[in-house]
């Protein structure tokens, strides 16, 4: 019997119980005003299409476990896809396309993939490369389709011909979700995710907000929108590209608040950094906004404490942690971080990230780049941990963690520790964990300097140097051979500080810790080059690159 996502039951149990409650707010131009104009799909439209599409495919040869690739832009188009795939135990193959068309490809094809929905941009991609898509026999267009065949999604129509055929719920050990790693720290991962995993996700989300149901969301990453679609939201979508999220307006975020009531968003630094020098400049209450969760990268204590300023007493701002991977994996609400936690961070201990989330666990193993195949093998290693102050591996296990890639095969060897029944993800972040059980973030492991004294840890040591006046963020990437790297600090300053000034007071920090001693040399840097999913993570790798050729030091 052909199988289906068992969560989608919640998703259709809201659409029998209140049919006309607004499920996705999207933008459709903007108004004389230069505000975005809005539309919405109800529950009711949203579940008849994913059910007109869960037909459509299934008619094409789409069915339990079709790999199919979907390149197709947020809006209620994506959601209507991903559910009607959903619907039908197909499973999605989802990736960033500001990875670059090389690498993209190389992902793509690794996955051989069976059905290909996408815009117009990505068919022309597909019949350019068409041997990377050999194995494709379904292509449907979201948009115009030009020459290359298939069904357009707008030709499907909305609403479904027939009763869908009978279908029981997939194991939760079965394929649902192949999703990629950006690669900004490495090469790209082919994440396998299965319904168990994703049927986790909204417990676990559902948990950190302390079970109180979401009402309202606004949506940067379209994961958070499924996820709280199951949970009944009204998901807002402010207008975004997905390449370049710290682009995003923030007076679009101030007045889809506004507008809508939103009571909880998810984004990373990228937006709410921007959004809270808006709301400083220009206040506004925000009064529905009780808790904001940020992810993607650390985000800055100040921004931290600067959004806590301007929100209602009441809202909660939240830090969170987690990967394609895994998500989520920990979480810190504001209050505790301003309990003592950030004094510690600035004088090197890291950035706090909280505890592990419902039902993760956390440990942590010495580093290495060689494989730990069994947690015996951990266990016989702990003595290194020594060698780095207690700082090491964080790995994790829990029902939301991803226990396999599936490409490359030899990322599992590298990635995944076995303990008996339990499969550990090794997370590539480098951390210790405290008495409270508290995990504390330095860096990745990938991003380490190692200098003949020993090894430095990037978020640990520049944690230790953002709060200097006029510094808006550093970096610490090593120059050289590693084993014998020179520590530079790169500097990104503020747009009203003085270089020289900046220098001074940060080579006189330096000398204040046994942890950043040995840095000698500082460079500001113009911009620093960010990730593409969430434009939060700083690239180390181009800025070594860049200071071994402002040093003049042969690679």
């Amino acid at each position: 019997m052909p199988t289906y996502w068992q969560p989608i039951d919640r998703f259709r149990a809201f659409a029998r119980a209140e049919p006309n409650r607004a499920a996705v707010i999207f933008p459709h131009g903007r108004n004389p005003e230069g505000l975005p104009d809005y539309r919405t799909i109800t529950y009711r439209e949203l579940d008849r299409w994913s059910d007109t599409i869960a037909e459509r495919l299934t008619t094409s040869g789409v069915g339990t476990g079709t790999r199919t690739i979907v390149l197709v832009l947020p809006g209620p188009e994506l959601y209507a896809v991903m559910f009607g795939l959903l619907k039908i135990g197909a499973v999605p193959v989802v990736i960033d396309p500001g990875m670059g068309v090389r690498k993209m490809l190389r992902c793509l094809r690794a996955v051989d993939a069976e059905a290909f929905i996408g815009i117009p941009q990505a068919h022309a991609l597909r019949v350019l490369f068409r041997r990377s898509f050999r194995r494709v026999h379904t292509a449907v267009t979201v948009g115009r389709r030009w020459f290359w065949g298939g069904a357009a999604l707008r030709d499907w129509g909305t609403t479904p011909t027939g009763v869908a055929p009978l279908r029981k719920p997939a194991a939760d050990s079965d394929l649902l979700v192949i999703g990629f790693t950006t690669g900004s720290t490495g090469p790209a991962k082919a994440v396998e995710m299965t319904h168990g995993n994703l049927a986790a996700m909204i417990e676990q989300v559902h948990a950190a907000r302390g079970h109180i149901e979401p009402d309202t969301s606004l949506i940067t990453l379209p994961l958070v929108g499924i996820l709280d679609l199951l949970l009944g939201a009204r998901c807002v979508l402010p207008p975004l590209i997905p390449s370049q999220v710290g682009s995003t307006d923030p007076g679009d975020i101030v007045d889809a608040v506004e507008r809508f009531g939103v009571r909880t968003m998810f984004a990373s630094p990228a937006v709410l950094i921007p959004l809270l020098r808006r709301l400083e400049q220009q206040p506004t209450e925000l009064k529905s906004l009780s808790s904001i969760y940020s992810g993607g990268a650390p985000v800055p204590d100040w921004c931290i404490a600067g959004l806590r300023a301007v929100l209602p007493e009441d809202a909660r701002v939240y830090a969170g942690y987690g990967s394609t991977e895994a998500l989520p994996m920990s979480t810190i609400e504001s209050r505790e971080l301003f309990d003592g936690l950030i004094e510690r961070t600035h004088r090197g201990a890291g950035t706090c990230i909280g505890r592990p989330a419902d039902r993760v666990r956390a440990r942590i193993v010495a580093i290495t780049e060689d494989p730990i195949p069994t947690w015996q093998r951990a266990e016989a290693i702990a003595g290194q941990l020594e060698n780095s102050r207690g700082i090491g591996e964080l790995v994790v296990a829990g029902p939301n963690v991803s226990t396999r890639y599936y490409w490359p095969k030899q990322a599992n060897a590298q990635g995944k520790i076995v303990d008996g029944a339990v499969i550990w993800h090794r997370t590539g972040d480098l951390a210790w964990i405290d008495e409270q059980g508290r995990i504390w973030f330095c860096g990745r492991k990938s991003q380490r300097v190692l200098t003949p004294q020993g090894p430095m840890f990037t978020v640990q040591v520049e944690q230790i140097f953002n709060t200097v006046v006029g510094v808006a963020r550093t970096a610490l990437v090593g120059v050289g051979e590693r084993g014998a790297q020179r520590p530079v600090l790169c500097v990104e300053l503020r747009s009203v500080a003085d270089a020289t000034t900046v220098e001074a007071a940060l080579r006189a920090r330096a000398a204040e810790s046994e942890l950043t001693r040995m840095i000698a040399d500082f460079l500001v840097h113009p911009k620093f080059p960010v990730d593409i999913r969430h434009n939060a993570k700083i690239g180390r790798e181009q800025l070594s690159v860049w200071a071994t050729q402002e040093l003049g030091v042969k690679r």
